[in-house]
């Protein structure tokens, strides 16, 4: 079962959307020569596909600046790199400053893996104005993603089922069952996407970024990875360390843990998010609608996931807001601050019996939109994750790491452990335990940690920094709550990364922001 733990971002984009085209296969049989010379055909965007999550083409830049869109080819199978190919679709806006002030494309991954960056970029770009006085601001579908040979598994009829699940099966019935949807979804993702699933390891988009680098017409990759872009940009320092630029890490995942230790580690992390929206709720002067104190808060919330599990109440028709769900969206909204505001209404509507704030944020999540479609947000997490990781988990062994679980979170321990079991009978073997980062030579990566990250827990920036290697990682902290810091707006934590970006000006080691 997709959670939480294996989504390394928030769907923000479309929790944005929702709170306030047809899909690209592999190239057909088509093979590839010398790829690094091919010309990108640059034309107005489209509307955004069914698997990148539908809507309307991107609206201009406040100063009017267009967005353009244009497919690169690259190999289906890197080992083969002459052999069929793929399309990826890439997304930029030109810079906005004068020529010869120009640095180069700066590469976007907003992370998932998932998440569609032809779909984020524009929804963020005006975030990005300073960056882009002196780059190409550029981002891309990943391979499996959007209209990047997406990864399809299931029809939206059968991932709203998914979805709904029992996710915390506490009888040897309701295990059963679990792992045979488990099972079920996974031969799904066989059967419907068996050509692309062997090559959506993070290693090939690596090196689908080394040849974007070439194609862009870049000497070095300039490159912003959020979350598990994080992940992304480390193994591609690993595999062409040579060939970094200027890089920012934002959101950082640990790269020294195994998918068990990430799982654990990032239950601590949502329960920490839990502690402080429940403290910042009943700290203010007015009162806290959902509690008088942060137990008080925290115990109603338990509450009420236990009563959904005997008895769901209405969310958006005809769907019913399960325990599953609930969890779900109350995971999405811890993603960042901004959405607290929406948990603590979407709580108090619960407790009336209204659960449809709560299924909107779940929706998000899974990259549901309101006409029922899905993106292939979560099919892509699934596909690109179980290629990655080795570790095949078992229900024995979960169940005897329940415990842990619980221990680390009450509220999010027992979901998160079992969602460890979504690359069970998985079609691709996986690579490694953790992926290899190391990038001894590589110029310096500034590695932004949020000590209230709760997706990818603080203590992953300073192990990606030192993984990276000595003068490599440089490590800058700050003091905040949500998930990456960039988009905080915090003056101290853009200033630092303008002006490694802007002027190749590195921060000291070990600066804190607040």
């Amino acid at each position: 079962m997709a959670n939480p733990i294996r989504l390394r971002t928030a769907a923000l984009t479309t929790t944005a959307v929702l709170l306030s085209a047809v899909l690209a296969g592999c190239g057909g049989g088509t093979t590839g020569g010398d790829l690094t010379t091919q010309k990108l055909d640059w034309k107005d965007c489209p509307a955004p596909s069914e698997a990148e999550g539908g809507g309307s083409a991107p609206s201009p830049l406040p100063n009017g600046t267009d967005w353009q869109c244009a497919t690169m080819k690259a190999p289906l199978d890197w080992s083969d790199p002459k052999g069929k190919t793929i399309d990826l679709a890439l997304i930029r806006a030109r810079t906005s400053g004068p020529a010869n002030k120009r640095i180069g494309s700066l590469i976007f991954n907003f992370g998932g893996p998932g998440g569609s960056g032809v779909t984020t970029l524009p929804a963020f770009g005006a975030d990005y104005t300073t960056l882009r006085t002196r780059y190409d601001l550029v981002s891309f579908d990943p391979r499996g993603v959007g209209r990047s040979a997406p990864v399809k598994c299931e029809s939206d009829a059968q991932l709203d089922e998914y979805f709904q699940q029992d996710a915390t099966p506490d009888t040897k019935a309701e295990r059963a069952e679990f792992l045979q949807r488990t099972k079920q979804f996974n031969a799904a993702c066989e059967t419907n996407s068996k050509k692309v699933l062997p090559h959506v390891r993070t290693t090939d988009a690596a090196r689908d970024m080394d040849l974007m680098r070439q194609v862009l017409g870049d000497d070095k990759l300039h490159y912003f990875g959020i979350s598990y872009g994080t992940e992304l940009g480390g193994v591609y320092a690993h595999l062409f360390p040579k060939k970094v630029g200027r890089a920012v890490f934002d959101g950082v995942v640990d790269p020294t843990e195994d998918p068990e230790q990430s799982a654990l580690g990032q239950a601590e992390g949502f329960q920490l998010a839990l502690d402080n929206f429940a403290k910042d709720c009943t700290s203010k002067t007015t009162d806290c609608p959902i509690g008088d104190t942060p137990q008080e808060v925290k115990d109603r919330i338990a509450k009420l996931l236990a009563d959904l599990e005997k008895k769901p109440i209405p969310g958006i028709f005809p769907r019913q807001l399960t325990q599953t769900a609930a969890t779900n969206g109350i995971a999405q909204s811890l993603y960042s601050k901004d959405f607290w505001e929406y948990l603590t209404e979407g709580l108090e509507e619960a407790y009336d019996g209204d659960g449809r704030i709560l299924m909107l944020l779940s929706d998000s999540m899974n990259g549901r939109s309101e006409n029922g479609e899905y993106s292939n947000l979560m099919p892509a997490n699934i596909a690109i994750n179980c290629a990655d990781d080795k570790p095949r988990y078992t229900a024995d062994h979960v169940q005897q790491q329940l415990p842990r679980f619980h221990s680390a979170s009450p509220l999010f321990g027992d979901y998160m452990a079992w969602g460890m079991l979504s690359c069970t009978d998985w079609a691709v073997p996986g690579a490694a335990n953790h992926p290899d980062v190391g990038a001894p030579g590589a110029a310096p990566i500034l590695v932004v940690g949020n000590t209230g990250d709760p997706a990818t827990p603080y203590a992953g920036a300073k192990r990606m920094a030192q993984a990276l290697g000595k003068g490599v990682g440089v490590e800058l902290t700050y003091k905040g709550q949500g998930h990456g810091a960039y988009d905080s707006k915090n003056k101290c934590v853009q200033s630092a990364v303008n002006g490694y970006l802007l002027n190749g000006k590195v921060p000291k080691a070990g600066t804190v922001c607040s």
